[in-house]
């Protein structure tokens, strides 16, 4: 087993060389959302929700945690404003998708989101992969399917008819991140939610970045407020 040297968010660390970049950064206790990645399914990298900043030779760019691999002397940054304003986008959009999902409600909450900027469809899907990666690599199914491309792409059985392969064993439900109860906030359906909107990280402001990665972040208090704490 070969170690490789990163630096993540300016503290050296050493990891496994076969391992993704979101693998190290879990195992170094660093929270980076996710929500086409499940463990045991195949990365699929497509909800970009764990984008990163590296900083190599060539220099500075976005990249997706789940499928990028770690590297001997790469610089990753978990938290720039860069990628703070992408997740926070990508989250939108979702949203705008599939409003009633608490996992996206919660997701949005979270990360200090109070309004959603484009047009609401309020259709069922995000197109995660996850159900259909959960049905062809656990369940050894294959039963449902992606078709079309772009705005038309959708998951379906083939023809659109029963499928004889599916045994109706309910993974596919229990892994997808929309087909749940919706929020149960104080807005009605289809607006964003909030009941449980955490601060926002102050020093995300002030430093470009924010400056500590525990689960934590993200409730801590205002300036003011911790000086006037500080005095007591």
């Amino acid at each position: 087993m070969g170690i490789v040297t990163l630096k993540v968010n300016g503290i050296e660390a050493r990891v496994d060389e076969s391992w993704t970049l979101l693998e190290a950064l879990r195992f170094l206790g660093v929270e980076i959302p996710t929500l086409c990645h499940h463990d045991g399914l195949t990365p699929y990298g497509v909800c970009r929700l764990c984008m990163v900043e590296i900083e190599e030779k060539s220099g500075t760019k976005l990249v997706t945690s789940c499928l990028y691999p770690v590297k001997e002397g790469i610089v990753v940054k978990t938290h720039t404003d860069r990628v703070v304003k992408g997740r926070r986008m990508l989250v939108e959009l979702m949203l705008a998708r599939c409003p009633n999902s608490k996992t996206l409600q919660d997701l949005a909450s979270k990360m200090g989101i109070e309004n959603i900027r484009f047009k609401m469809k309020n259709e069922d899907c995000i197109l995660c992969g996850l159900c259909v990666r959960l049905c062809k690599e656990q369940m050894m199914s294959g039963a449902i399917g992606f078709i079309g491309r772009g705005e038309k792409r959708e998951v379906v059985t083939p023809f659109r008819t029963k499928s004889e392969i599916c045994r109706n064993c309910g993974a596919c439900m229990y892994v997808c991140p929309v087909v749940e109860l919706p929020c149960r906030g104080y807005n009605p359906q289809g607006e964003l939610c909030n009941s449980c909107l955490r601060v926002v990280p102050e020093c995300a402001d002030e430093y470009g970045q924010i400056m500590c990665y525990l689960e934590s972040c993200g409730s801590c208090v205002k300036k003011g407020e911790m000086n006037e704490l500080v005095k007591t």
